[in-house]
């Protein structure tokens, strides 16, 4: 397709993976540089548990993540496992409520034409994992349903940590779809959890729940933001939806929704940017890899072997593998396929295809859904979270394969382009970019 502009009568062909606007693209190196560091915590805080579960101390593993406290008379004598999962996974979704708002509000997803591609992908990397999983389960003997909703979650701390790793040149417009399409990810996961997981409702803990979030909304948009007055207002919060029977990260996803995303007349930048800010490092530093080291330590003392035979294992490995692939790959190529649309003309399908395997690194989500779809300590919980490990790790490998080979191009391309700069006496600053392959 010609790239010079057509009549004006015929309809304009749209650009897939436009590089974002200047403020959008300091934004997303923010978060890449944030998440990174998040991502090989969390890396670490996996490989930790991995150790610590398979060597002779593994029954003080397993008392560390069983042993209870917490106040009795307000439903809050958990284990550390349901407090990393209940708790700490909070402050991860109080972020990712941060993040959607602003990207309702200021970034992508406000305009219709930008939001369609992450949307579509994100849906389709959740119905192809669904359908590889559901496919699994209902043609072997002995498979299950319940797990229907565990490879679709993509970890975008995990995903970026990988693109650190391997030091690709990526395109600002497809590492921008990427953190887009995970934080759409992120709420279709939330929506799954809030509908699908929810235990026996309690509507009075759910109502007191709803009307301090409330109150925080308010006092949010008045910019009222003393720590000692919002910080027991969202601890109040987490606790009544936590009692109510709704898993307890809906509300950290709530409250960080209701943070005002656009700055005021005096203000430099919004309360919502002030607050993720603050609370990204926490929920990446902290949160979310002591989740890791609680949730992620899997027996792999009889093999693989197990984790393959069961339907559970199985259909959550290729979910991720494949599923992701050829839902966010596949819903991709028919956007444009169908409604006029082309690339970029910095990108190719093979960072698409590169993109597309990455999204299939789910950690943080999948141990979640997998911990509320399957009774703890049984050997079908081993093997999912077995298999949400081999299927990352696989993902993780063939993305890399990909993007590396990218990479060189990439490369290669940019030294061409400064040879050509200093040849012409140019600063290379003026150069047109050539036409990526």
């Amino acid at each position: 397709m010609s790239d010079a502009p057509p009549p004006p009568s015929s309809r304009r062909s749209t650009r897939l993976f436009l590089r974002p606007g200047w403020a959008q693209a300091q934004a997303v190196a923010g978060v890449l540089r944030s998440e990174t560091v998040g991502g090989l915590l969390l890396l670490a805080g996996a490989v930790a548990a991995l150790v610590w579960a398979n060597t002779p101390w593994k029954a003080a593993y397993a008392r560390f993540v069983g042993a209870t406290f917490g106040p009795e008379g307000l439903h809050l004598h958990l284990s550390v496992g349901e407090w990393a999962s209940d708790g700490l996974l909070a402050v991860f979704f109080f972020v990712v409520g941060l993040e959607l708002k602003r990207e309702f509000v200021v970034g992508d997803l406000r305009s219709p034409s930008r939001a369609a591609l992450p949307i579509i992908a994100a849906v389709g990397g959740m119905i192809g994992p669904i359908l590889v999983y559901t496919l699994v389960n209902t043609t072997i003997a002995g498979g299950s349903l319940r797990g229907w909703a565990v490879p679709m979650a993509t970890d975008i701390a995990f995903a970026v940590a990988v693109l650190a790793i391997i030091n690709t040149h990526l395109p600002a417009g497809l590492r921008s779809f990427l953190l887009t399409l995970a934080v759409v990810d992120d709420l279709l996961s939330v929506v799954v959890i809030a509908v699908f997981f929810a235990g026996r409702i309690s509507v009075w803990p759910l109502v007191g729940s709803v009307a301090v979030i409330a109150l925080f909304a308010a006092l949010a948009r008045r910019r009222i933001t003393h720590w000692w007055l919002l910080g027991p207002l969202g601890v109040v919060a987490w606790a009544l939806m936590h009692a109510s029977g709704v898993h307890a990260t809906i509300a950290g996803v709530l409250l960080g929704f209701a943070v005002p995303a656009v700055a005021g007349e005096r203000e430099e930048a919004s309360l919502s940017e002030r607050f993720e800010h603050r609370w990204r490092p926490v929920s990446a530093g902290l949160a979310v890899p002591l989740f890791a080291l609680v949730s992620a330590g899997v027996s792999l003392s009889g093999g693989l072997g197990p984790t393959v035979a069961d339907p559970v294992g199985l259909g959550v490995g290729l979910g991720l593998v494949v599923g992701k692939l050829v839902g966010v790959f596949g819903s991709t190529y028919l956007l444009a396929r169908f409604t006029r649309a082309t690339l970029d003309s910095d990108l190719s399908w093979w960072d698409v295809l590169g993109v597309s395997l990455l999204a299939g690194v789910g950690f943080t989500v999948s141990l979640l859904i997998g911990e509320l779809a399957f009774t703890s300590g049984t050997p079908r919980e081993n093997h999912l979270k077995t298999a949400i490990l081999l299927g990352s790790l696989t993902s993780a490998v063939l993305a890399a394969i990909v993007l590396r080979w990218r990479n060189r191009l990439y490369r290669r391309l940019c030294a061409e382009e400064e040879a050509d700069a200093d040849h012409d006496g140019i600063p290379d600053v003026y150069q047109s970019a050539p036409e990526r392959p």
